[in-house]
């Protein structure tokens, strides 16, 4: 029986650990992982049961990229037939950010090019120590603009940092992906997947309407015009907060000396 290359693991009653399983290949992309991956995130979205995500690698590796035997005929393509190809591989970056829970990606060993595109999709990347971090797409030829990682990476990096690693493909090391702010926090390898699902679960605890809400006015505000923009955004999700149930269940909670018990999205 074949192994399934994405694993979907419920970790208590609301965090869903998403695991890249093809460790034979460092966890190396193909098209059908992606799509299975879209496919995943598409459920995901709609289950409101879900209130955190944490996406990681097998057997110490997050991914090493994008299979290069699946880019074999790249090359001999047609222009259009390629480009359906390299946009329907990066619906799954698309689906993976959009997704109303927060997610964070648990990232050891090589987290490269494609690899790289997930983790940045990411909410929260946290690093073990040995993490390598590589913008590698230069290295085979490629456009670093790539899965979203021209759009992604400078907004986390900013510009400067963003086109020292996607010009030279070089390799940062865990440290160095902290300093530059890639990354949210350094820990061993073996807490690693401990430290992801706590503060997943952190989040799971609070309102799934305030996660929600306040997750896509974050990724809204990034790119408002103004400060008046950003806070007419702002307002108008406070708005959907304040007349949501959970306000009242966390308020009640709170006099009552206990955890609040927030329902589902």
């Amino acid at each position: 029986m074949s192994v399934p290359p994405i694993l979907a693991e419920r970790i208590g009653a609301d965090v869903m650990l998403v695991t890249l399983n093809r460790p034979h290949r460092k966890n190396a992309l193909t098209d059908g992982m992606l799509a299975e991956l879209e496919a995943l995130c598409g459920r995901v979205a709609e289950d409101t049961s879900v209130r955190a995500v944490v996406l990681t690698g097998a057997d110490g590796a997050f991914c090493s990229g994008f299979d290069l035997d699946g880019m074999e005929g790249m090359t001999s393509m047609p222009p259009l037939e390629l480009q359906r190809r390299v946009e329907r591989q990066a619906a799954a970056v698309r689906a993976l950010y959009g997704l109303p829970q927060a997610v964070i990606a648990a990232v050891a060993g090589p987290c490269i090019g494609a690899g790289l595109s997930l983790a940045l999709a990411a909410d929260i990347r946290l690093a073990a120590s040995d993490a390598r971090c590589r913008a590698a797409f230069v290295r085979v030829g490629l456009s670093g603009g790539d899965l979203g990682a021209s759009w992604l990476l400078p907004r986390i990096v900013g510009l400067g940092s963003a086109l020292d690693l996607m010009l030279s493909g070089r390799t940062a090391t865990a440290e160095e992906a902290l300093d530059l702010r890639l990354v949210n926090r350094v820990v061993p390898g073996d807490a690693l997947l401990p430290e992801a699902l706590a503060l997943a679960a952190d989040i799971a605890a609070n309102s799934p309407v305030a996660v929600a809400v306040t997750k896509a006015v974050v990724h809204a505000n990034a790119g408002a015009a103004s400060l008046a923009d950003a806070l007419a955004r702002e307002s108008a999700a406070q708005v959907v907060t304040a007349k949501s149930a959970d306000v009242d269940e966390a308020v009640a909670a709170f006099r009552e000396g206990r955890p609040p018990r927030f329902p589902g999205r």
